[in-house]
C-alpha cells in the first residue's frame, strides 16, 4: 500500500465512524460523550481488534489489514456493498466473493442482529458458514471465526469431522443429517448455474462421506427454515431449543436465533448464557 492510500483508508475509516450514532449498533450514547458518531475504542471492540490497531489504521499507519480484518471492519461500520468494495480497494485486497467467511453481511441484517441481546444469534449463509456471531451465540454453539476454506461450512465438517457433531445427542444425528444434506440441495439448485462453490462441496462430500452419498442420492430437498433441536451443552447440559431463520431476498444469508422449546426447562438454562460466556465452550460448533 502507498502511504496515500494509507491516509485514504483512514479517512474513510474516519468518516464511517463518526456518521453512526452508538444506538445504531446497540451501544448506550452515555451521558458524557462528546462526539456524535463512534468512538476509535467502540469500533475497535466491534471489529475484534485491538484499540491501538485501529488507531494506527486510521492514522494512515500500520500494517496491512487483512481481509479477515477488513470483513470484520465493514460489518462493524454497517457498509454498504459499495462501501465494503471501496475498503478492500483502498486496502489493496481483492474484493471477496459473495461466499465464504468473508461475505459481506447486509447492514440491515447486522442490525437486527445487534438488537437480538436477549437470545443467542447469527448470520450465516447458504453453506452454513458462520458470518457474525452475537455473545450469546458464541456462549451456546462455540466460535466459529476461526475456520477457513471448505471448513468454514457447518454442513462440510458435519460430514467430515466427527467433532462437529459434539453437541448433538447421538441418537439425532440422523435426523440431522438428513435435514443438511436436503438443505444443501435446495441451496445449490438456487445458486447460478456458474457458481462452482457449492458444487465443488458436493462433489468432495461424496467422495469423502458415505453417509451423505447415500442421502444425497435420495434427492430430499427442503431449506432449513425452522427447527426444533436438542443441544447438549457442555456446562448447562441437555437443552432443547427452537432455531428459526430469517432468509435474506437472494436467499444467501440467513439470520438464526434461538429460543427455548415451549414446554421444558431450557428456558432458565438459556438465562444463564450471559453469566457462563465462552467459559469451557471450545467445539465451534453451528446451528
Amino acid at each position: 500500500m502507498t502511504s496515500a492510500k494509507y491516509a485514504e483508508l483512514g479517512a474513510f475509516l474516519r468518516s464511517r465512524r463518526e456518521r453512526i450514532r452508538p444506538g445504531d449498533v446497540g451501544l448506550a450514547a452515555g451521558p458524557r460523550r462528546r462526539v456524535a458518531g463512534l468512538r476509535r475504542e467502540e469500533v475497535a471492540q466491534l471489529a475484534g481488534a485491538s484499540v491501538d490497531y485501529y488507531n494506527e489504521l486510521e492514522r494512515g499507519a500500520g500494517s496491512q489489514p487483512s481481509e479477515q480484518m477488513l470483513a470484520a471492519l465493514a460489518r462493524a461500520l454497517r457498509l454498504t456493498h459499495d462501501e465494503r468494495d471501496h475498503l478492500f480497494h483502498l486496502a489493496d485486497r481483492p474484493v471477496p466473493a459473495p461466499t465464504g467467511a468473508t461475505s459481506h453481511v447486509h447492514p440491515g441484517m447486522m442490525d437486527l442482529l445487534t438488537r437480538l441481546t436477549s437470545t443467542p444469534a447469527q448470520v450465516i449463509t447458504d453453506l452454513h458458514v458462520t458470518l457474525v456471531q452475537n455473545p450469546l451465540a458464541v456462549a451456546l454453539l462455540g466460535d466459529q471465526s476461526g475456520y477457513r476454506g471448505k471448513q468454514a461450512s457447518f454442513v462440510y465438517r458435519w460430514f467430515t469431522d466427527p467433532e462437529a457433531r459434539r453437541l448433538y445427542p447421538e441418537e439425532d444425528h440422523r435426523t440431522q443429517s438428513r435435514a443438511f444434506a436436503a438443505d444443501l440441495r435446495a441451496a445449490a439448485a438456487r445458486r447460478d448455474a456458474k457458481d462452482t462453490e457449492a458444487s465443488a462441496m458436493i462433489d468432495e462430500l461424496l467422495r469423502r462421506s458415505p453417509e451423505f452419498a447415500g442421502l444425497w442420492a435420495e434427492h430430499d430437498v427442503a431449506f432449513r427454515r425452522d427447527d426444533r433441536k436438542r443441544l447438549d451443552h457442555p456446562v448447562l447440559g441437555l437443552l432443547e431449543v427452537n432455531c428459526l431463520n430469517l432468509f435474506s431476498e437472494d436467499g444467501r444469508q440467513r439470520l438464526l436465533w434461538f429460543t427455548p422449546a415451549l414446554g421444558t426447562e431450557s428456558a432458565d438454562a438459556l438465562d444463564l448464557l450471559a453469566v457462563i460466556g465462552t467459559q469451557r465452550i471450545d467445539t465451534g460448533e453451528r446451528s
